[in-house]
């Protein structure tokens, strides 16, 4: 699938481009590190090829179907793939939902702020959403500063297919 036809994004230190199947050693990575596992859960990512596999059938499908879906998070200054951040029609959600991941040695830089906060306006000016929300766990208190430092309200705990931990569930209306 040729990615690039679809909107990347750019700010003052960061590329936000659509995950491609050439991002499959990095999202392999990414699945693996031990926050991902923590917070999001293990994904059976076990090899590049799995990577490649769900690059296609999880982000390609809805990136073809809705013109936004998970984006791989660049570097500026040297090219390096640092992230991820993304517009994700999840089941069991009303709305679509911003997420965010980084490998460990690019957090608490600022970067997850920086590229949630243009995705989170690129939903609004670029997709037209009127409104977007997000979950994480509880535990999870790097995210939930980050989504209430976006201006997200946490609405209520909730339960989504598919997954066994109670969520926090967040809105943004524009």
């Amino acid at each position: 699938m040729q990615v690039d036809r679809y909107k990347s994004f750019e700010t003052e230190r960061l590329i936000i481009r659509p995950t491609s199947l050439e991002d499959g050693e990095f999202i392999y990575e990414l699945l693996n590190s031990p926050k991902w596992i923590q917070f999001i859960g293990d994904r059976n990512i076990r090899s590049v090829e799995d990577a490649e596999n769900y690059i296609s059938s999880k982000m390609h499908t809805q990136l073809k179907k809705l013109g936004f879906s998970n984006n791989t998070v660049i570097r500026k200054s040297d090219l390096k793939k640092i992230g991820t951040c993304g517009l994700y029609d999840r089941e069991g959600l009303d709305d679509v939902d911003i997420g965010f991941a980084f490998l460990p040695e690019f957090e608490k830089k600022g970067y997850a702020y920086e590229a949630a906060n243009e995705l989170k306006n690129a939903a609004r000016e670029e997709f037209g959403l009127k409104e977007i929300s997000a979950i994480t766990l509880e535990e999870n208190k790097g995210s939930r500063n980050l989504l209430e430092k976006l201006g997200f309200e946490f609405q209520e705990k909730i339960m989504i297919p598919n997954d066994p931990n109670e969520l926090m569930f967040y809105h943004l209306k524009f």
